[in-house]
């Protein structure tokens, strides 16, 4: 395959580090740009992003969907309207965090305007320059379609199965890894403001020493997030289904993460508590 023009909504953190290593390998990267912020902007243009209108964005070879998982369906039925009224159509890849009936509607969607659709789950940070790539597993009929991407230095790894494979990997892995990182920092917490963050840490440091050192990053890498974590855990909730009696859980952990994200008193004390403990200097609360 020839040079690609591939289109990325949007240009956040992910999407516009996706970006930049799909450019440096000789990508033509498009984004739309309409009402952006100053900060996306500058972010795009950075990556190496080329703003482009609707019409153009719907001529790409490849159409990478990367929203928060609340704004997929919508960008989905977006795309549709644009995609229907082309004869040549792109490839499009949901890689948002969304449960299994959620990315099959999303196929639904765009399976009627007559586009091919994969569903991909991203595991990993944002690509750094000089740095790996996250992995992108992919599934459904069509994933072997953009296996180019490999070349443009991605990782991506095809999982065998239909749509909704690739997504109840990802579903499954962030449940494990964020559902730590929401257990960690309930109990860190609790056990800070009732005088015993000293004798827990010293505890985990004794009989759990990867959990400890796993927290140690995890708790402070995760307050800036936590908002973006809150749709993730309902829709984590969703993917277990609403008779599964752990799905209650994951609407535990979303309330809980929802709770972190607020901009209240509380909020600012609960993160200083959770970054003294990653850094070794727990205290209780006065």
């Amino acid at each position: 395959m020839t040079s690609k023009t591939i289109a990325i909504l949007a240009p956040g953190a992910m999407g516009s580090a996706v970006a930049r290593r799909l450019s440096e390998n000789g990508a033509r990267v498009l984004t739309s740009l309409k009402g952006r912020s100053e900060a996306t902007l500058k972010r795009a243009m950075d990556a190496g992003m080329v703003g482009a209108e609707d019409e153009a964005i719907a001529e790409a070879d490849i159409i990478l969907s990367i929203v928060p998982p609340g704004e997929a369906v919508a960008l989905a039925e977006r795309l549709a309207s644009l995609i229907a009224r082309r004869a040549k159509k792109p490839v499009v890849v949901d890689c948002n965090a969304v449960n299994v009936d959620t990315v099959q509607r999303i196929e639904e969607i765009i399976g009627s305007a007559q586009a091919p659709f994969v569903d991909a789950g991203i595991i990993g940070f944002p690509p750094q320059p000089g740095g790996k790539s996250p992995a992108f597993y992919m599934s459904g009929e069509h994933a072997q379609e953009v296996a180019v991407l490999k070349d443009l230095g991605l990782d991506v790894r095809i999982v065998a199965g239909p749509v909704g494979a690739a997504s109840a990997l990802k579903m499954s892995y962030a449940g494990i890894v964020k559902g730590l990182a929401g257990i960690g920092s309930a109990m860190v917490i609790a056990a800070t403001k009732a005088g015993a963050a000293d004798a827990l840490r010293d505890e985990l440091a004794l009989s759990q020493p990867a959990i400890l050192a796993r927290l140690e990053v995890a708790l402070p890498d995760m307050i800036p997030k936590a908002y973006r974590w809150v749709a993730e855990m309902r829709e984590i909730s969703g993917f277990l289904g609403p008779d599964h009696p752990a799905s209650q859980i994951y609407e535990g952990f979303a309330r809980w993460f929802e709770h972190l994200a607020e901009d209240t008193k509380s909020e600012a004390v609960d993160a200083e508590l959770m970054k003294a403990f990653a850094a070794g200097n727990a205290r209780k609360k006065t």
